[in-house]
């Protein structure tokens, strides 16, 4: 059992590569434990997020770049860096990174290909650094409590795992039909963007090799021959006469929430990331920028809905579920059948329920109550409390130089990449 390492003299240092959203979420980590982590360089192409970041953490200017590969070309500036860049260009970051002996956090997925993947796999083990993929579900203290139950052999052998994701119908227009991971040119497909969590965590619980998958899935809605009539020739929520009637409206994600309850953070913050948002800016950002588009007028074309079947070296099976039109905002639901029991877990809920078949008794296990000892003391976090447990995580693999304490390292993460993109390839046979 790992131990909680002592406080270090000196705290971690880290350079942020990629001041967005993910980025800082990490960076503010530091804040709550200073002595822990400081962060010392940033790297972001877009000026004014990168000045209110160097600003926020009081970064010298030698230690603000524009580009990651101006930085990288220093003699190293810290004893980590975390790369948030988009998808499709975590490949090279990471290996130059590697290559200059930074302890890496790589935000999901990886890479997008199974040839980045290998490349960045390699650079780790070549220059024997510290690294992490952000999949921040294997730190949440719902599947702490999985994972316990699963061990204790209280469930006794696996046979079938039942998994969905709900990504929430307005979650959904906003991330993957107007925004950053719409395309599969400019990101990935939905699965890898979206999904690469869940399929991490299936294979996470069920403790064996993939040896065979089914797959499908399209794009059913959010598509110019669904526009309905009412909406005629209109592009924009802001000047479209259906939109009173229309659940994925710009006016009722965006500026209906910051009327009623000043939200300024998501997805209100990726409308308008820089400056101070107030009624006139957030409407002008809906207005001129693609958040205000029409859901069916859009150029998005990844998946808004699929399902993915498994059969396990163990003889096990599971399916999964992934599916736009929910009301839940991404509280994954899971269902773990056991020859002697069954857990139902709803990321949404504090309580799982463990039946057992002897008794005939339900158990409820209330996830915040179950404590380890590496996590203890942790705030509220994005993703159930995984955000701030990986970092924990990667910081004390970082001080104490041990690997071990990272749920998902290379080989874990090389694994399920692997079997995600060969879930693609079959779905588009």
């Amino acid at each position: 059992m790992l131990e909680v390492p002592n406080v270090p003299k000196e705290p971690l240092t880290i350079s942020i590569i990629g001041a967005g959203q993910r980025g800082n979420n990490y960076a503010q980590y530091s804040e709550l434990f200073p002595e822990w982590l400081k962060v010392v360089a940033v790297a972001e192409n877009h000026p004014d997020k990168r000045n209110a970041f160097a600003k926020k953490y009081n970064i010298p200017n030698e230690n603000v770049f524009n580009d990651w590969s101006d930085m990288a070309k220093r003699p190293r500036l810290s004893n980590a860096v975390a790369i948030c860049t988009p998808d499709k260009l975590h490949m090279e970051p990471s290996v130059a990174f590697a290559n200059s002996k930074y302890n890496i956090l790589l935000e999901k997925p990886m890479a997008v290909t199974v040839e980045d993947c290998y490349k960045i796999v390699e650079a780790i083990k070549q220059n024997e650094v510290i690294f992490a993929v952000g999949h921040v579900l294997r730190y949440t203290s719902h599947m702490n409590v999985v994972m316990q139950v699963i061990n204790s052999k209280a469930l006794g052998d696996i046979i079938n795992i039942q998994h969905l994701e709900p990504i929430g119908h307005w979650h959904f227009a906003h991330s993957y039909v107007r925004g950053n991971w719409s395309q599969e040119a400019s990101s990935t497909f939905s699965l890898m963007a979206k999904s690469c969590h869940d399929l991490d965590l299936i294979v996470y619980m069920m403790g064996s090799n993939c040896k065979k998958i089914s797959s499908f899935g399209t794009l059913s809605h959010f598509r110019k021959d669904k526009k309905p009539v009412e909406a005629g020739i209109a592009t924009n929520c802001l000047n479209c006469n259906y939109e009173p009637s229309c659940p994925y409206s710009a006016k009722k994600i965006y500026i209906e929430p910051f009327l009623k309850d000043g939200i300024k953070s998501w997805p209100n913050s990726v409308v308008q990331p820089v400056g101070h948002i107030d009624i006139e800016n957030l409407t002008q950002a809906l207005r001129e920028g693609n958040y205000g588009n029409c859901v069916y007028e859009s150029s998005n074309d990844v998946c808004d809905h699929q399902v993915v079947n498994f059969e396990f070296e163990n003889g096990s099976t599971a399916a999964f579920t992934m599916v736009a039109f929910t009301e839940s905002i991404c509280a994954r639901k899971i269902t773990i059948f056991g020859t002697k029991g069954e857990l139902r877990c709803d990321f949404g809920v504090d309580e799982l329920e463990h039946f057992d078949f002897l008794s005939r008794k339900t158990r409820i296990i209330n996830s915040t109550c179950v404590k380890d000892k590496l996590y203890e003391g942790l705030p509220t976090s994005g993703h159930g409390g995984g955000d701030y447990g990986l970092l924990r995580s990667f910081i004390y693999a970082c001080v104490t130089g041990n690997q071990g304490y990272i749920l998902s390292g290379p080989r874990e993460t090389l694994g399920c990449h692997n079997l995600i993109i060969e879930i693609f390839i079959q779905s588009i046979i």
